[in-house]
């Protein structure tokens, strides 16, 4: 089944080339996959390693055939290297827009989605932090990582390939693939390394320029570049399966409906949306109204209300601190998580 979306407008012409089909066939005996470094995948990973011959397909910790293409080779959605930001105050963004907001120090910077859709990947600095902004809009993930690996600091890229529908990434230093959701090297020479992800917000424009009002927002270094503004994934979040995925969905909640997810748990966003404060143990999670659906209506502006989520822990001394969370797609936390459940009431 194909889910029932407008097709991407990417890019690349051969972006039109997208099927639900994997490149590489093979694979990995499936008691190694989703494990430890497994000593050779080479000749699992076939067709991959003709197209990435300075990647170390020798090393991996997933079935190289659960790889299908996206469509745009390497880089082919360009990441951005260089980011050029404006005040708040300054941009026309409309206020319902969703943007990622990142805290650092006395810095705050908005990464909204009408940029990030386009790009899937800022590389920036944040004072002595090095950060990667990450988004895949297959899977609706909003994730942001310190590129700092060991004494290492990494620059990614995008490979043009999927797996369970999620962005892989590869870091220029040694071509190493990188699942986005897990933040983990699959292939190469850092297979099994893990990036540190960083507590960020999904929100509202509104609500970033409310608490920040002399935050910074990311703008595009050429707006003609591309219909920023625009979504190329017109009625994706309310289509019936997810697009370029293979695997099982989820039981008692439809593939792609948002869940909430911190660490291994999740709970569906329409709950947390009628009840609009959901505490577990020390976890507080909150929803309020005013953020748009990216993957709704052609100009995300317009993009039916899905609510803004704080995701927060309660601390000994009753503050809340933000922590790591996701809103995403239940079939990505699924496809992830098999074993966990999601609560729906």
């Amino acid at each position: 089944m194909t889910a029932k979306f407008t097709q991407p407008l990417w890019p690349l012409p051969v972006a039109t080339l997208l099927v639900l089909v994997s490149l590489y066939g093979g694979g990995i005996p499936s008691s190694h996959a989703n494990s430890a470094v497994v000593d050779d995948c080479s000749v699992a990973a076939g067709q991959l390693t003709q197209n990435w011959p300075n990647t170390d397909f020798s090393r991996c910790t997933v079935d190289p055939g659960e790889v299908v293409s996206g469509g745009p080779g390497k880089d082919g959605i360009p990441s951005i290297d260089e980011p050029q930001f404006v005040p708040a105050t300054k941009t026309t963004l409309d206020d319902r827009e969703p943007v990622i907001t990142l805290v650092l120090g006395d810095t705050a910077k908005a990464y909204p989605l009408r940029v990030l859709t386009w790009h899937e990947i800022v590389n920036d600095t944040m004072g002595d932090i090095p950060v990667a902004v990450t988004y895949c809009p297959l899977c609706n993930a909003a994730i942001v990582f310190d590129r700092r690996v060991g004494n290492q600091v990494l620059d990614f890229g995008t490979t043009g390939s999927l797996r369970h529908s999620d962005l892989l990434m590869y870091d220029r230093l040694s071509q190493s693939w990188w699942q986005q959701y897990t933040g983990q090297a699959i292939f190469g020479e850092f297979a099994g390394a893990a990036l540190s992800m960083l507590p960020s917000r999904l929100e509202s424009f509104l609500d970033f320029k409310n608490v920040y009002p002399q935050g910074e927002v990311l703008v595009p270094g050429n707006p003609n570049l591309r219909p920023y503004g625009a979504n190329p994934y017109v009625g994706y979040d309310s289509s019936s399966f997810p697009f370029l995925y293979r695997g099982e969905v989820p039981e008692g909640i439809g593939p792609l409906e948002r869940v909430v997810v911190v660490d291994d748990r999740a709970w569906s966003l329409a709950l947390l949306r009628q009840d609009k404060q959901i505490r577990d143990r020390n976890l507080v999670l909150t929803w309020r109204p005013g953020q748009a659906s990216a993957l709704d209506t052609r100009e995300i502006k317009n993009g039916r209300e899905v609510g803004s989520v704080t995701a927060q822990h309660l601390t000994a001394n009753g503050a809340l601190e933000d922590v790591v969370y996701h809103v995403t797609f239940a079939f990505v936390f699924h496809a992830f998580k098999p074993d966990q459940p999601i609560i729906v009431e």
